[in-house]
């Protein structure tokens, strides 16, 4: 059977229009966003999609306004064409490609001032933080943005400010374009994954969000685009976040229920291995509040540097 080649659409008015096109004819379709430098993890989620809908949607854009400008956005990695070798190879393929070039780009053009006053405004308007995405430090005239104020807050919205405001935002765009009857997104972005299924519950968007389960690699590293940047070395001592996180669970499971005990055990075995910690917390599945004793459903979260790469990773407990 010849490998189906997806059809790539780069203007958000042609994608909206040949997706109201395919439910006009009684079709559901199905959207997969995605920054590209697709990896098993990625493949999972658009068969997960195949599960639930007609049509797939995968979106390739790697968003400016999840990013602060001294965060790795000009260094994320990129495969377009290896992408699509990718996206052909999986059974049932996907339909479309959504890969615009800017999505905060509205034709106007500001000068230096307007740019740097839009730029000061969002710094205050951040919390005063001091804060930017690179949407603002260009000057793109972008200034509306969703925000889910109390889930995120914590975790990786404590030490990267400005990244769930861009998600939320990117993810409306996205949804607003493509009208997708489902979205799929992995539960290796926790986080993310819960400030989007609040998003919608809120906004009423009219789409069911799905959480597909982590894909690892066979020595337990969860997937990810940044994974490639890591050396050999870092590599490996990164498997201490999937492994202590492993043994965190066991324990829990034995009745170990304490969190700052769990948490400390995760933590040692980054430190031992040459990582540093960003944060390891231990939350309510569904609110995302701290917990100090595992009385409920739980989220054991981490975020940790090897080198110049962070990585994110999460188990839940379930007892």
């Amino acid at each position: 059977m010849a490998a189906k080649e997806p059809e790539i659409i780069r203007d958000k008015d042609q994608m909206r229009r040949w997706s109201r096109a395919m439910r006009s004819q009684g079709k559901t379709v199905g959207l997969v966003p995605t920054m590209g430098y697709l990896h098993d993890g990625h493949v999972s989620l658009i068969r997960e999609a195949h599960n639930h809908t007609d049509l797939i949607v995968v979106s390739i854009y790697v968003n400016p306004g999840q990013f602060s400008p001294s965060e790795d956005l000009s260094t994320y990695p990129s495969d377009f064409h290896g992408d699509i070798q990718k996206l052909m190879a999986i059974p049932g393929g996907v339909d479309v490609v959504f890969n615009p070039h800017n999505l905060y780009d509205y034709g106007t053009s500001k000068n230096a001032n307007a740019a740097a006053r839009a730029s000061d405004d969002a710094r205050v308007g951040n919390g005063g933080n001091g804060v930017v995405s690179c949407v603002e430090e260009n000057g793109l005239g972008h200034e509306t943005w969703v925000r889910v104020e109390r889930l995120e807050k914590g975790m990786c919205g404590q030490s990267r400010p400005v990244v769930f405001r861009g998600v939320a935002t990117v993810v409306s765009k996205l949804f607003n374009i493509v009208e997708p009857d489902v979205a799929v997104f992995g539960k290796k972005d926790y986080q993310q994954w819960r400030i989007i299924q609040r998003m919608v519950r809120d906004l009423d968007f009219g789409i069911r969000v799905i959480g597909s389960e982590i894909v690892r690699e066979k020595d337990g590293l969860a997937m990810s685009s940044r994974n490639v940047r890591l050396s050999p070395e870092e590599r490996e001592k990164a498997l201490s976040i999937s492994k202590s996180l492993s043994r965190a669970r066991l324990a829990a499971e034995k009745g170990q229920t304490n969190c700052i005990e769990l948490r400390d055990l995760v933590a040692q075995a980054i430190h031992e291995s040459g990582g540093r910690l960003d944060y390891a917390e231990i939350v309510d599945q569904e609110s995302l509040e701290q917990a100090k004793e595992i009385r409920c459903p739980v989220v054991f979260c981490v975020a940790a540097w090897f080198g110049k790469v962070r990585l994110i990773d999460n188990m839940e407990i379930n007892i």
